[in-house]
């Protein structure tokens, strides 16, 4: 799974080291990466990437992971600026692009041979409630969870019927190190926190903790009969 050093990324691969699976923990933080591997313990092993170069990084990371089939794939790495329409500029809308969309689709390229070949598979794509509405200051985000939606629901569409599945998970505002990152860089971080918190109708964030239980729910058993879906988490964020 990608982005497995931090946030989201990290609570998940916590989660789901505790229904047995045996872990290949991608993100380009190889410190955090360290830490999350001890935390998963038993085989998980860490691979640090850039997935900013994805047409270059995914295909070294095959050669690292070797012919063994992937089981399931979780693309979780993210990146985002603060920053509207008329003040992104070229490297953060590459950058956006690249790391949430294009190494998305280079990871599912990279597990869906062999899941085809053993005729079973399944992906989880993180895309967010951000791929549903318009969230101000946010158009290079917004864009690249958007074009997730219509990436996993095509996959789902040309290989559904050959065993696999494939989901995505919108979550809302979730209390991670990279919304930490965007309140450090506001010129009033509390107020900044508290509109955040509003964006829900209860009033808080949601947790990384929370969204694995939805992603390890969506990669098991109990969500078989999900395919092409998009599970919005999101603390009635897109409800009104």
């Amino acid at each position: 799974m990608t982005g497995a050093a931090s946030g989201i990324g990290r609570a998940t691969a916590i989660r789901l080291s505790k229904d047995g699976y045996r872990l290949h923990l991608v993100d380009r933080d190889a410190a955090g990466l360290i830490e999350v591997t001890a935390e998963c313990g038993g085989e998980a092993s860490a691979h640090a990437v850039d997935l900013s170069r994805p047409a270059e990084t995914v295909p070294a990371l095959r050669a690292d992971l070797g012919d063994e089939p992937i089981d399931l794939l979780v693309n979780c790495a993210g990146v985002g600026w603060a920053a509207t329409t008329a003040q992104t500029d070229e490297k953060m809308w590459a950058t956006t692009i690249d790391v949430n969309l294009t190494a998305t689709f280079y990871m599912c390229q990279l597990a869906l041979p062999g899941m085809l070949e053993q005729g079973r598979g399944v992906i989880v794509n993180m895309a967010s409630a951000g791929a549903l509405v318009g969230l101000k200051n946010r158009v290079a985000y917004c864009a690249s969870k958007a074009g997730i939606l219509g990436l996993t629901r095509a996959i789902a569409a040309d290989h559904a019927s050959a065993g696999i599945r494939i989901n995505a998970v919108c979550p809302g505002t979730v209390d991670s190190p990279w919304i930490g990152k965007i309140l450090s860089n506001a010129e009033d971080p509390e107020g900044t926190r508290k509109l955040m918190e509003q964006r829900q109708l209860d009033g808080r964030m949601g947790t990384p903790e929370e969204v694995a239980e939805w992603v390890a729910f969506v990669a098991g058993d109990s969500g078989r009969f999900m395919n092409g879906a998009s599970l919005v988490i999101d603390g009635g964020l897109t409800a009104v």
